[in-house]
């Protein structure tokens, strides 16, 4: 693939990051994470085309299985069952998150963080893109009220990490990308029983609902 494709492929993501802060629309953040997920699919793709290595074929396969295919279908069919068709509203509105979005992405591409980006200097903008959807990822986990926009801002900062280490040469170590798999099987999990509960109990996936919890 093209440089100008891979460039493409982290516009895309960079832009689903962007809707997943904006969308109210639960079944909306769902598709945009597949999409984004597919994205990280082809990157990962292309540098299995690059290295020819084997593993990262298995890799290739079991982020399609898991992220583009069997996440997004685990959350549709939990908002289907529940009815959620809106998620609940974020902490900052929607000029004061566009603000805060711009001005993380003017950080990631500071000279501070030079040193971090500039791994490959043949990569530095995609490296400095890829860590702003980073910080995008943790600001959505942190801004959201609703259960299942965290987990799904989890997930994105997780293709936004294997973003980051395919640009940087880091994506030849079978240990690192079985672990991020390894991560989306345990949020899947902790996903499907904390948000179940979060629901039976409250009927509302609204986390600010637990703060009546009493000991």
């Amino acid at each position: 693939m093209s440089i100008s494709f891979l460039q493409f492929l982290l516009g895309v993501i960079f832009l689903t990051v962007v809707f997943l802060h904006l969308t109210k629309k639960n079944l909306l953040a769902t598709i945009a994470y597949g999409i984004q997920s597919f994205a990280i699919m082809l990157i990962l793709l292309n540098s299995f085309l690059e290295t020819k290595i084997f593993y990262l074929l298995i890799i290739v396969l079991l982020v399609l299985i898991i992220k583009v295919i069997l996440a997004p279908l685990f959350f549709v069919n939990f908002i289907k069952k529940h009815s959620l068709s809106f998620s609940v509203s974020t902490y900052f509105n929607t000029p004061l998150t566009l603000i805060i979005i711009a001005i993380l992405t003017f950080i990631a591409y500071s000279q501070k963080f030079t040193p971090l980006t500039n791994i490959i200097p043949a990569n530095q903008p995609l490296l400095s893109i890829a860590l702003s959807f980073i910080f995008l990822s943790l600001f959505l986990i942190i801004n959201c009220k609703g259960a299942l926009s965290q987990i799904l801002g989890i997930l994105s900062l997780e293709n936004s990490i294997v973003a980051f280490i395919v640009f940087a040469g880091l994506e030849q170590s079978p240990s690192l990308q079985i672990g991020v798999i390894f991560n989306i099987f345990i949020w899947i999990i902790i996903a499907t029983t904390f948000m179940s509960m979060l629901y039976k109990h409250f009927e509302s996936q609204d986390v600010t609902s637990m703060k009546n919890l009493k000991d």
